[in-house]
């Protein structure tokens, strides 16, 4: 199926440059949004999920590895959406330490729960992973919350949009798991967790509203809640393959399961094609206050699905 797509830049492209299921690297840095004149960073000697006291509260801290992944997703944030804030490209350094470091603490704990669901497709349900967290327990975004109150950045918006990537969070560990295990999955769940995981979009924007003291626009929001559906799209037909090796949450996957492998791409088109009549009503919304110069047209392709998830994977691995 193709089909003419208005979106921002997609984001299955920067993960061709940046491979995004990579091992966490050794050296994990710290430091508080206020302090970069004075040694912002420390080398800290412990794991993604060792936490480090200050002040009796969990310090938020991102490994370099999670950094380098990030920077990646900011460059898309930045080309997409930075027309919206009205930003010189000389601007965009006065907000990178925030925005960088909340999007690499967000891909930090991404990565953390895709490797718990990973483990969930060998067999039962996991209990205690190799990353000492249980795989029923909340991948937190707490300590980033504590960190942006007292930095006197976080927004009631914010806190809700923490809260949806908890969500999601949650609800792709349940529903990879249903998966793996051949046990019925629905499509209301499904949605859902589509709706939710761009969370990190929209908490990169609602930061930058905060940092530039303006309010918020909610045309602004909506449509990138539009493009960021149609994004994910795109990036999980790209990921479609690598996606059911590592039993990762993937649109095209969701569908096979409720809609079965021979109506899955019909169902899943219909959405895309939802999705764009919303987005092309927007697009001609924003003109109109001169804020938009239209995006890049693009074409759908959805590859071959797998209809039988558990003999590909035991193919993979001979």
């Amino acid at each position: 199926m193709a089909s003419k797509l208005i979106q921002p830049p997609s984001m299955a492209a920067s993960r061709g440059a940046v491979p995004r299921r990579t091992g966490n690297a050794k050296v994990f840095l710290s430091f508080r949004l206020s302090s970069f004149s004075d040694k912002p960073f420390r080398n800290v000697k412990r794991s993604a999920m060792d936490t480090s006291q200050k002040h009796g509260e969990v310090a938020a801290m991102v490994g370099l590895d999670a950094m380098k992944k990030a920077n990646s997703r900011l460059d898309d944030f930045f080309k997409s959406y930075s027309m919206f804030h009205q930003l010189e490209p000389q601007s965009i350094f006065t907000y990178l330490p925030v925005l960088s470091f909340t999007e690499s603490y967000i891909y930090q704990m991404d990565d953390l729960n895709e490797k718990i669901v990973s483990e969930s497709a060998c067999g039962s349900k996991v209990i205690s992973s190799s990353h000492g967290w249980n795989a029923e327990s909340p991948v937190s975004l707490k300590p980033l919350e504590d960190l942006l109150e007292r930095e006197g950045l976080l927004t009631q918006r914010i806190q809700q949009e923490f809260r949806s990537g908890e969500e999601y969070w949650a609800l792709e560990r349940q529903l990879c798991y249903a998966l793996s295990n051949k046990n019925k999955i629905c499509l209301e769940d499904v949605m859902r967790a589509d709706n939710l995981r761009s969370f990190y979009h929209r908490v990169l924007n609602l930061l930058l509203y905060k940092l530039r003291g303006e309010e918020v626009n909610e045309l602004h929001m909506e449509f990138l809640s539009k493009s960021a559906f149609l994004v994910e799209v795109a990036d999980d037909l790209v990921d479609y393959e690598e996606d059911v090796l590592e039993n990762n949450f993937n649109i095209l996957r969701m569908f096979v399961g409720i809609f079965g492998s021979m109506n899955a791409p019909t169902e899943l088109a219909k959405r895309i094609s939802e999705a764009e009549e919303a987005m092309k009503s927007l697009e001609e919304a924003i003109k109109e206050g001169g804020k938009i110069s239209g995006f890049s047209l693009g074409t759908w392709n959805i590859p071959a699905v797998i209809s039988n998830e558990e003999a590909y994977r035991a193919a993979a691995q001979l």
